[in-house]
């Protein structure tokens, strides 16, 4: 759960990941590539919050047909774009498993939904460590993910609460 409203402001500069820039190997790589910040605010009020334990890679399976079946169709969100909806799920999809696989438990994710787009946050107790994008890896060998949300999503990142560690993306929504 995210501590303030999000209400006012459309997201800052800072928050978004620099595009098609070379990957140099350094300390600070991490911040750069996924930065600690909260989520930024959105123009309107949260029309709905969906909450969801984790703890298995099939719930996240599960979760994603029922977010694009039941979840987007019963907030009026049926006539999302089709790209939009894509962008979502895959951003949804990535965060969450990686946040089975690196984080500790418990796990949870929540999906934030506004009539601008969509926060997800997911919030593990890995309090000791942010995400770590991969760094001059083969793609063969996967460890992408995070890369992929930060191209996809309008802004992204990470911070500590009482709660845990939350990773989160904010995905903006184009008209139907």
């Amino acid at each position: 759960m995210i501590n303030e409203p999000l209400v006012a402001a459309a997201p800052t500069s800072g928050r978004n990941v620099v595009r098609d820039q070379p990957l140099v190997r350094r300390a600070s790589v991490h911040q750069t590539l996924w930065p600690k910040s909260p989520p930024p605010t959105v123009r309107s009020a949260v029309a709905k919050t969906q909450r969801w334990p984790l703890s298995t890679p099939g719930e996240i399976t599960w979760l994603r047909m029922h977010l694009r079946d039941h979840i987007l169709p019963s907030t009026g969100q049926a006539q999302t774009h089709e790209d939009d909806l894509d962008r979502l799920l895959l951003a949804f999809e990535e965060l969450a498993s990686n946040g089975l696989r690196h984080g500790r438990a418990p796990v949870a994710i929540a999906l934030h939904m506004t009539a601008e787009g969509w926060l997800i946050d997911v919030v593990d107790a890995a309090t000791d460590r942010g995400p770590i994008p991969a760094v001059d890896r083969d793609p063969a060998h996967g460890g992408l993910g995070l890369h992929l949300v930060a191209r996809l999503c309008a802004a992204h990142g990470w911070f500590i609460d009482t709660q845990g560690k939350h990773v989160w993306a904010y995905i903006v929504r184009r008209s139907p």
